[in-house]
Formats: structure tokens, sequence, C-alpha cells
């Protein structure tokens, strides 16, 4: 759920009890016999320590639980937790997955970081890690030797890129590094009024508020999101895992400040807000949902009550109906691939909004928005388009596609 456009004006609860969360969902016996959870509650006791040092900002109680020849990763450790003092951390945590003993004074543990932030967010963020552990004979306890991200979660943490600046909005909260007071500010001011915005489009209880991360770089966009895509010409993108019923993880918006930097205002307000919509909507967007719906209804929320003519909300298009390539069907999956050609890229998402502007026009918002629930809440992908057109929108995928491609001459042509 992308952002993608640099382009003409533009384009993503109070905190649990600490020890409650350190939950050992197993342990492999050590090797020289000793009880596995014995093992296992000396190590859930140094990351209680650990995680109790981060909320208390007490960085020489963090470091105790570090061994002390790490001093590379005490060095790491105590600017990691310089950098995230300014965070408003409600909660902080770790959930013990695993100990892996290697003799009896060696351990590997599989922990799962679990984080919330004061006021914003009502599930945790998370992140995989394994700890490298040694016990001293002499006090009996583990210390921690190793820390690193686990091979199935390279995503970095904003905090390991540098200090964390916090600009606090009124429906928003701003984290940067390497960004100035006054970038972070605008990019407040403006995820302020995309909250609103959202909110009248998206009737439906959620948050209303919206976490904003502004990383130095596209490269550190791209860490952040443990990947390697190139995400140079992108705006910004939205984290967060497609839900349906249930609790779903935080969601954060990450703002490419390059790309995000040559917008105007009317495309960086765009561009917050199409994101923001993926936020409130997250609960009814699952892998049922076509990727044309999720992105046509985030740009259809964007645009809603700006006065921009379609030919200026989608060129692309335009520029296409124009000389007679009109598509065939709806955009794909595939058309949304960051690594293909852009401009086919700004026809997907076009198309996506043309799909959703004309349902909201032909049976009305209020159908568009059942549309939406209805798509999200299939048990799957297939027949999910098709069963809530025929219960929500009286119509066929095939009818469908027919009088969007009419509405494409109509209003782009």
């Amino acid at each position: 759920m992308t952002d993608r456009r640099g382009r003409n004006g533009g384009r993503r609860a109070a905190g649990a009890l600490l020890a409650g969360l350190l939950l050992a969902s197993g342990c492999a016996a050590p090797d020289d016999g000793a009880a596995p959870d014995a093992t296992a509650r000396a190590v859930r006791a140094t990351l209680d320590r650990r995680a109790a040092a981060v909320l208390d900002h007490d960085t020489d109680a963090y470091l105790a639980t570090t061994d002390p020849g790490a001093t590379g990763l005490r060095t790491a450790q105590r600017r990691e937790l310089a950098n995230l003092a300014d965070i408003p951390l409600s909660s902080w945590t770790y959930r013990l997955h695993e100990v892996i003993a290697r003799g009896s004074d060696r351990a590997t543990a599989d922990v799962e970081l679990r984080y919330r932030i004061k006021g914003y967010d009502a599930a945790p963020v998370t992140a995989d890690r394994v700890l490298d552990l040694r016990r001293d004979r002499t006090d009996g306890r583990w210390y921690v030797v190793g820390d690193r991200a686990d091979d199935g979660d390279a995503a970095r943490q904003l905090w390991q890129q540098g200090d964390v600046r916090v600009m606090h909005g009124k429906h928003s909260l701003v984290l940067g590094v390497g960004r100035t007071d006054q970038e972070l500010r605008a990019i407040a001011r403006t995820a302020d009024r995309a909250v609103p915005a959202v909110s009248d489009a998206w009737p439906e209880r959620w948050a209303g508020r919206v976490v904003v991360l502004v990383p130095r770089t596209v490269r550190d966009m791209a860490e952040l999101l443990g990947s390697t895509a190139d995400y140079r010409g992108i705006a910004a993108v939205t984290t967060g895992q497609t839900g349906g019923a249930g609790r779903t993880p935080a969601d954060r918006v990450i703002v490419n400040p390059q790309a995000y930097g040559t917008l105007g205002t009317f495309g960086q307000r765009i561009v917050l807000t199409h994101e923001t919509t993926h936020v409130a909507t997250r609960t009814r967007t699952s892998a049922a949902t076509p990727t044309w719906l999720s992105e046509g209804f985030a740009d259809w929320a964007a645009y809603r009550s700006e006065d921009r003519t379609p030919a200026r909300i989608a060129p692309e298009l335009a520029d296409a109906v124009r000389r007679g390539d009109l598509p065939a069907g709806l955009p794909t999956d595939e058309d949304f691939g960051f690594a293909g050609d852009p401009a086919r890229l700004a026809r997907a998402y076009e198309g996506g909004w043309a799909a959703c502007e004309l349902i909201a026009d032909h049976w009305g918002e209020k159908k568009l928005l059942a549309f939406y629930r209805a798509v999200g809440g299939h048990s799957g992908r297939d027949g999910a388009v098709e069963q809530a057109m025929h219960e929500v929108l009286d119509t066929t995928p095939q009818d469908f596609t027919v009088l969007w491609r009419e509405h494409l001459r109509s209003v782009l042509g």
C-alpha cells in the first residue's frame, strides 16, 4: 500500500504489564542437563531488566544487562538509547520465543520486541531479534553479548539510524532523523489536515491519528521497510498488515524526504491523505482486497474534496484514452509494482481511482464504502469482487468493466 507519485501535484492505549508479555513459548534443554525452565526464567529476568530500563530512560541499568566485554555492542546500545529518548513510549517488552543453550554458559534466544507509542498505538509494533547471551558463573546472571535482527526480519528501527526528533501535531506524531524542526512541523500540519479529511471520507470508527516517520534518505526509508526496492520515485508508504478480523499491528506512514520534498503543498496533502486512508481502512482491508480497490479508494478519499478535474487527477490515463489506448480491464496487482514502467504504474493508480469514483458517482458513496467492506470481509481473493459486486452493486465484473471503460471515455476522453 504505497504512494507512488512525485509529479504533477501528487500523489499510506495503554501499555501492557511488562512481565505479563514476557512469555516463553518453548526452550531447548541445556547441554549440561540443567532444567530448561531455569535457563528460560533467567533469560527472561535479563529481558525484564532491559525493558524496564528503556521505559525508565536508565542507560546504566540497560547496559548492566550487556556483557562488560562486549564493548562494541555497549557503545551501539548506548547510542540507540539516546536516539530514542524523546519517543513517548507507553510500553516496551520482549516476548521470549525460544532459548537454545550452547553449553552451560552460552545461549541464543529468539525474542520479539514489542513497543507502543503513548496515545497512538492500540497494538504494538513488533520486531524479531536474536540475542546471544553469556552466563556469569559468579552471579549466575545471563548477559547479552550480541543483538541482531532475525533473518526473516531485516527492517531497522528509526532510532537505529540516528537521533530521533519528535514533533507533536493535533492528530499526528512525526518522528524524524536528520530532518529540521521546520520540515517536521510542516509535515505535522499536513498530516493534521489529512486526518479529518479521511474521517469525513471513511466515517467508520478508527484511531483518528497517525504516526509519520521521516528518515534521512531514501536508502534509510528502504531499511525501515526491510526492503531492497528502489523507492526514489515514491513519496510515502504505509506499513502494517492487512487485517480483517481482530487487532492489527500499529501502522506507520514513512515519508521519502527526497520525493516528498519535490511536491508542492497540494501534492504533499494528497500523499499524506492517501496514506492516512490506508491507516483508517486497515481493519477492513484483507488479502481478498485487490490492489486497484485499496489504492483506488485511498486516492478517491484524498481527491474527494479537492477541486481537480478528472484529467488533472489522472493525466497518464487521460493521455492514453485520448490516443485510443483504452485499458481492456481493471488494473492487476502486478500493474502496481515499483520496478516497472512509471507511466504504467501511474495509470494503474489512476485506473483504480476512476473505478472508485465511478462507484461513488453511479451508486453513491455509501455503496462504495459497503463494497469496500464486503470485498475485504470475504474469506479469500477468489470470488471476493464478484460476490461484492453482485450483493452490493447488483452488477457483475464484466458489466462493471464495460461501464468503467465508458466512464474513462466520458471523463478523460
